[in-house]
């Protein structure tokens, strides 16, 4: 039976709502982890099912100081701290919270930010070539202007599966050296000029690169294993971990997370010996081993939805892994 989803006063309307709620159970008197807080979304829904507190994570400046109105909404029950998810345990200690009953992570860019050309995540408007979540370090203009060949051409393949990343590295360092690339147009039409426009309903040739460029930036890949770990240490027994995924390199990170904790082994084999008992006790239960996805009524109504995937994991009473 799925949980009924509260009103929402809020635009935004994130991924998977229904189904985050269902899992998380939020109660009365009980405490969570939102660790990626964007437009407020799954917050208010935890907040307006229970009388329930909620100490929600965001590193973007703009979101921040967008999420004080919902701060001063529920006073008192939201906690809005400026940082990023994977210092989750600091920010729920230094709110007076030692274990917390669920963690919901959205490892995505949220829509405010996707939907803003002057923030540089998306080709399909011009804008400065940024990327940044947290408006500060290197930016993804910076990237491309300084990395060399070999590097980004890494950079593309790993975090992008760009397949042709050695053509598009030589073709951004050729045309870096005619002028700097500054704007997500010019990015783009470099990526299309080596890959050819798009057909039908085929994505841009760009969004590889882009993603590539993005995960790199922000370290995403590293922001989600260390929030992983964190949410293992903060959560108490029974607790869960709900988290929303986007594409593969981050899903494929959730799920070996979730066998892993769980004492599973990946790819075993009818054929093979069963594998030796883990030498450690399993600290998570795993929910649901393929992952919720969302129904066609939502990706029909949010076509962003399409690719996302939620994995959810029940806290048992083990000690933390501490790493593998």
């Amino acid at each position: 039976m799925t949980a009924a989803v509260p009103k929402l006063s809020c635009s935004h309307i994130p991924v998977l709502l229904s189904e985050v709620l269902e899992q998380l159970q939020p109660a009365a008197g009980e405490t969570y982890i939102d660790g990626t807080f964007g437009a407020g979304g799954y917050t208010r829904a935890l907040l307006e099912a229970a009388p329930c507190r909620v100490i929600a994570i965001e590193r973007d400046p703009t979101a921040f100081a967008e999420g004080q109105a919902l701060v001063s909404e529920f006073s008192g029950r939201l906690t809005l701290v400026p940082t990023t998810f994977s210092d989750m345990e600091r920010a729920a200690h230094e709110a007076g919270v030692e274990q917390v009953d669920g963690v919901v992570l959205d490892i995505g860019v949220s829509s405010m930010q996707l939907d803003d050309p002057a923030r540089g995540f998306s080709f399909l408007r011009d804008g400065p070539l940024d990327m940044r979540m947290s408006q500060s370090g290197p930016s993804a203009a910076d990237v491309v202007n300084t990395a060399d060949e070999e590097d980004l051409a890494n950079i593309l393949y790993r975090l992008g599966e760009e397949r042709r990343s050695r053509a598009i590295a030589r073709t951004i360092v050729k045309a870096r050296g005619d002028a700097p690339i500054t704007t997500t147009k010019r990015l783009a039409d470099i990526v299309e000029r080596v890959l050819g426009r798009a057909r039908g309903g085929d994505k841009h040739p760009a969004t590889r690169t882009f993603q590539a460029l993005r995960i790199y930036v922000n370290d995403e890949l590293g922001e989600l294993e260390r929030g992983l770990e964190a949410a293992e240490r903060l959560l108490k027994p029974g607790g869960r971990l709900a988290v929303v995924t986007f594409h593969s390199l981050e899903d494929r990170m959730v799920k070996l997370f979730f066998q892993d904790r769980s004492g599973k082994t990946a790819g075993a084999s009818r054929y093979l010996p069963e594998p030796s008992a883990p030498t450690r006790t399993p600290s998570f239960r795993i929910v649901n081993t393929r992952g919720f996805t969302p129904n066609k009524k939502e990706t029909d109504a949010n076509p962003r939805a399409r690719s996302a995937r939620l994995r959810v994991g029940i806290r048992t009473d083990a000690p933390p892994w501490h790493g593998r």
